[in-house]
């Protein structure tokens, strides 16, 4: 279970497979673009949650999945709890093979709400 100890109450996690090969750069890239999009998603829908997550140090995970299918389970999940998720698929132009899924943008939210969701998976 993923604990960071410090008072905040919203956080952003990003979850990524671990079941295809990237490099740290391309891993790099694929979180940030989850982040950028899953925070453009939240600011469109749940302007306040962006707001505090802001205003408290913009705290982010980065934690790892084994499949495309986990991170497509966890979409439905975080979006049934009214969480914005950010699903990134890959144009195929450097490491992976076109329309592969590597990353899913998690919130912000409220961290209760997003810890039900990735609590238990591994940090990256």
């Amino acid at each position: 279970m993923v604990v960071v100890k410090d008072n905040f109450r919203f956080k952003q996690v990003i979850v990524v497979r671990s079941d295809i090969k990237m490099g740290k750069g391309k891993v790099a890239a694929q979180v940030a673009h989850a982040s950028v999009d899953a925070v453009l998603k939240t600011k469109e829908k749940n302007p306040e949650w962006l707001s505090n997550w802001i205003d408290e140090g913009q705290v982010k995970i980065v934690v790892k999945a084994d499949t495309e299918q986990d991170l497509v389970k966890l979409k439905m999940q975080a979006e049934s709890l009214g969480i914005q998720a950010s699903l990134i698929v890959d144009r195929g132009l450097t490491q992976v093979e076109p329309n592969t899924v590597t990353t899913l943008g998690i919130g912000p939210a409220p961290a209760a709400l997003v810890d039900k969701l990735t609590g238990k998976l591994k940090l990256l």
